[in-house]
């Protein structure tokens, strides 16, 4: 008889982690980045009119992205009581879902991040990074008035990026 017992709340036990376990993982997994293309590119810089702008341009196949993208994470925390805004935006194929999920989900962003919708390739480049090469990590400062006042192109030192973010800072301020 309790072996029948503790049989019968092995059973209970085993039912309720399969219907309960796989709604709290559904619970804890982060939100997918909303797909952008090149209008939703630029309404998405005039959504942050008015703020010093960050957008960086990452993928996960980009050795260099995952070296820099820490430290861009440092860095928004850093400067947002200053008024910066960072943006992320994936330019991984549909195919890198998975890998997109498990990079935001490692390095946890304090700030946005978007992903490139397929196609439009040469529209997108213009409305996000008119004149540049396809060099990944690029990150492109846009002054409060929504104008593109500088960049960084491929993997930038700490340094570097706190430089240019202490200049747009500064430029926002007069």
């Amino acid at each position: 008889m309790r072996n029948r017992t503790v049989l019968v709340v092995f059973a209970m036990l085993a039912a309720m982690t399969a219907f309960v376990g796989p709604q709290a993982l559904k619970g804890a997994a982060p939100r997918d980045p909303e797909l952008i293309d090149a209008q939703g590119y630029q309404k998405l810089v005039e959504q942050y009119r008015g703020k010093p702008l960050l957008v960086n341009f990452w993928a996960t196949w980009c050795e260099p992205c995952r070296h820099e993208y820490p430290m861009l994470n440092q860095l928004a925390k850093q400067y947002a009581p200053q008024g910066l805004k960072v943006v992320g935006v994936s330019l991984d194929d549909d195919g890198d879902l998975i890998l997109m999920r498990r990079f935001l989900t490692r390095y946890k962003p304090v700030f946005p991040n978007y992903r490139k919708q397929a196609g439009g390739e040469e529209a997108f480049r213009q409305a996000a990074l008119a004149g540049r090469t396809g060099a990944l990590p690029a990150s492109v400062f846009y002054a409060k008035d929504g104008r593109q006042v500088g960049h960084v192109l491929g993997e930038g030192s700490r340094e570097t990026y706190e430089t240019a973010i202490r200049s747009l800072l500064a430029a926002g301020a007069n």
